[in-house]
């Protein structure tokens, strides 16, 4: 598996990812998740956009976005057919070294209160939950962070 950085060029396969990845949530919610709504041009403009491949296949994509203090998980998504293989872990992993890298000793993250799998994985990976806002209309979004080692 390769990580990669985005190009303008990789857009509509970012999107076509998104789209896919996050559409079981759709009935969970009522409503399309926050990341089926992005701009990805702009996104891929304004975003650090990184895409984990196997062999030239697309199986997801981490996009970061640096902060004052701290990096921002604005999305992770992968393909559902690599779903459950660690692919997730890996961005994940793969968004906490470039938060190094970049000299943040913090990342963040949010998600759906109803994204209970997504809840969990996050906990299990170290994240802790910092509060809960109403970024959508209807829904509960957790905040969470964790504390990262020294930069590289």
């Amino acid at each position: 598996m390769l990580i990669r950085r985005a190009t303008f060029a990789d857009t509509c396969d970012v999107y076509d990812l998104t789209q896919l990845a996050y559409a079981r949530w759709r009935s969970v919610i009522g409503q399309k998740p926050l990341p089926m709504d992005d701009d990805y041009m702009e996104t891929m403009d304004t975003h650090i956009v990184e895409l984990l491949e196997d062999d030239g296949v697309l199986c997801g994509v981490v996009e970061l976005f640096p902060e004052e203090s701290f990096l921002l998980i604005e999305n992770i998504a992968v393909h559902p057919d690599h779903q459950g293989k660690g692919c997730g872990r890996l961005l994940l992993e793969h968004a906490e070294l470039s938060a190094r890298e970049l000299g943040f000793a913090e990342i963040r993250l949010y998600t759906n209160a109803a994204f209970t799998e997504n809840l969990a994985f996050y906990t299990k990976n170290g994240y802790a939950e910092l509060e809960r806002s109403n970024m959508i209309r209807g829904s509960i979004t957790v905040h969470m962070n964790k504390m990262l080692e020294a930069a590289i």
